[in-house]
């Protein structure tokens, strides 16, 4: 792809409302979140030459479909993710692979040669949809991941904080604004400050280009914020969240069993049904400083 993919794109639509009993139709242009396929490749500092990674020493590792933009945030919060990377240092360089039709559909990490990975190892079996991180992996062990770290953190958060977060995600998502059609993930303090927010099709993307963009600013770990999610709380996303060390994750709907039982196993605090004057808190509710805001769990 010679020209790099914005996050939306223009489509001819029709539009069918029915008034009086009889379909009306007409024809506009409507804005649709782009979806594209990103491949993630890793190389060694060693064999890159001022800087550009020469021809075949990249190694592809995962493919997954994302909406363009923040693509080096989402390549370094995938492999911190998986456990590949673990700090800024580690992650050397990141650039667009440098030719071909999918230019900057193809991204290449360069590693630090500190980093305990062999690239010449048989390629673990990932493949990502926007829908779901974890399709990709061959075993119920490699889905459930490594464990994480316990969070010590003694962060507090107010409930009337909390409750003002989802009005804020929502005043900072510019491409959902166009499109309706976008996850976001987005970082405040404890006192609700907006820090970055970051948009994807897919929830787990959407996250990754958070923890990326953390990662690379050496800003992890989260153990003083509050990370907030546009949807559901799914287990992908608390493992991410728990592996960056977020004390309070959030989210305007429901946790699964395994979300709630991973935030629970790590000492996070997890909020759901965050909107407008209550939530429900299923862990760690020793973070959150009642107000006027209904907790229900603990």
């Amino acid at each position: 792809m010679s020209v790099r993919p914005g996050s939306s794109v223009r489509a001819r639509v029709e539009e069918v409302a029915v008034r009086d009993g009889m379909p009306v139709r007409r024809a506009r242009e409507d804005a649709l979140a782009t979806e594209e396929p990103l491949e993630i490749r890793l190389v060694r500092v060693s064999k890159t030459v001022a800087g550009r990674v020469p021809p075949g020493a990249a190694r592809p590792l995962a493919v997954t479909m994302r909406t363009p933009g923040a693509d080096f945030e989402l390549a370094a919060g995938f492999l911190f993710a998986e456990g590949i990377v673990a700090r800024r240092e580690d992650v050397a360089a990141v650039s667009y692979c440098t030719g071909g039709e999918q230019r900057y559909n193809v991204v290449n990490v360069v590693l630090a040669d500190s980093v305990d990975f062999d690239l010449d190892a048989p390629p673990r079996p990932f493949l990502s949809t926007s829908a779901c991180g974890v399709c990709g992996k061959a075993s119920i062990e490699a889905a459930l991941g490594m464990a994480c770290e316990s969070i010590e953190s003694d962060v507090v958060v107010d409930a009337e904080t909390l409750l003002a977060l989802p009005a804020r995600l929502r005043e900072a998502q510019a491409v959902f604004e166009r499109t309706g059609g976008l996850h976001a993930a987005a970082l405040f303090t404890a006192a609700g400050e907006l820090l970055r927010v970051r948009e994807d099709v897919g929830r787990h993307n959407a996250l990754d280009k958070l923890v990326g963009a953390s990662l690379l600013a050496g800003e992890l770990p989260l153990g003083v914020h509050v990370v907030l999610v546009s949807g559901r709380l799914s287990f992908e996303l608390a493992q991410k969240a728990a592996r960056a060390g977020v004390a309070v994750l959030a989210g305007v709907s429901a946790p699964s069993s395994l979300a709630v039982d991973t935030a629970r196993s790590v000492g996070m605090t997890l909020v759901g049904f965050l909107r407008e004057s209550r939530f429900n808190v299923y862990a760690g509710g020793e973070r959150i400083a009642a107000g006027r805001g209904t907790l229900s769990g603990g």
